[in-house]
């Protein structure tokens, strides 16, 4: 199977996508961004997914990964965080795998950006439990034991003063309240601690639009626990998207394998 697959990261105002080199771990061409539809119906979603493929030339049996903001379980969303709420029920693999021709595989984006850093960036060959936290509009995380993804974790919304988490110590709010680095840090201090007793984790790595300005909070931060910045900044979803769609693919190529040796071997034993 080729080392290249395509990665689509689906957001509330940007649908993005490119094709990835799974060797490096890097994107393989250039970047698209087309504005996600509003509102953001899943029929209108689904025209501009296929709209983003249509303009790369890439081959048929290409798998596609697509990152989606909401718990995706069995491919099927959830929940629906900065898009419609109309796709709470919809199977996200079906509908994109039927609209745009390709075997699609549909994945949490803060599940995506893991992958990426787990495969390929900061969390490469770290052993035991690794925490990714996204640090943005709201706060996405993904858990790893030995490499491999606990999906849908959903952190951000443990309860911290009486709240969801991600409203008391989001990016967002550090933006919206005006705090200085000093203050925000001492929100992401009770956080990350809080991670650090239920969990024990191994290493913390913290990504989002914020990673690149690591050096004003991070070490800032008191925890027992390595906590590192993200390594792939914001290419994480599209390359932890095309990650797993070429694994996903390569477990659907051995089933069909797999299902077609017995056909044939119930063929000759009918005859």
């Amino acid at each position: 199977m080729s080392k290249t697959a395509f990665g689509i990261d689906i957001g509330g105002s940007g649908i993005k996508g490119a094709p990835v080199n799974l060797s490096r771990g890097e994107l393989a061409g250039d970047r698209l961004r087309i504005p996600t539809p509003q509102p953001s119906l899943p029929e209108a979603v689904a025209d501009t997914v296929a709209e983003l493929l249509s303009t790369f030339e890439i081959e048929d049996d290409m798998p596609v990964g697509v990152t989606f903001p909401a718990v995706i379980q069995h491919g099927v969303a959830k929940t629906a965080a900065n898009v419609h709420d109309s796709w709470i029920g919809t199977d996200v693999d079906a509908l994109l795998t039927e609209r745009t021709g390709h075997d699609v595989f549909v994945v949490n984006d803060a599940d995506a950006a893991g992958i990426a850093e787990v495969e390929f960036g900061a969390g490469r060959d770290v052993p035991g439990v690794v925490l990714v936290t996204t640090l943005g509009t709201g706060v996405g995380t993904a858990m790893f034991i030995d490499g491999e993804l606990v999906p849908n974790t959903e952190l951000g919304h443990l309860l911290l003063h009486g709240t969801d988490a991600e409203k008391y110590m989001a990016e967002s709010v550090r933006e919206r309240e005006g705090l200085d680095w000093e203050t925000w840090a001492g929100r992401l201090q009770e956080y990350y601690a809080h991670l650090e007793f239920l969990f024990s984790p191994d290493l913390f790595i913290v990504g989002g639009g914020v990673s690149k300005k690591h050096k004003q909070f991070l070490p800032l931060l008191d925890l027992e626990t390595p906590i590192v910045p993200a390594g792939l900044r914001n290419e994480a979803g599209i390359i932890g998207a095309a990650a797993l769609a070429r694994a996903a693919g390569k477990k659907s190529a051995k089933a069909r394998k797999k299902a077609k040796k017995a056909e044939r071997a119930a063929q000759e034993a009918q005859r």
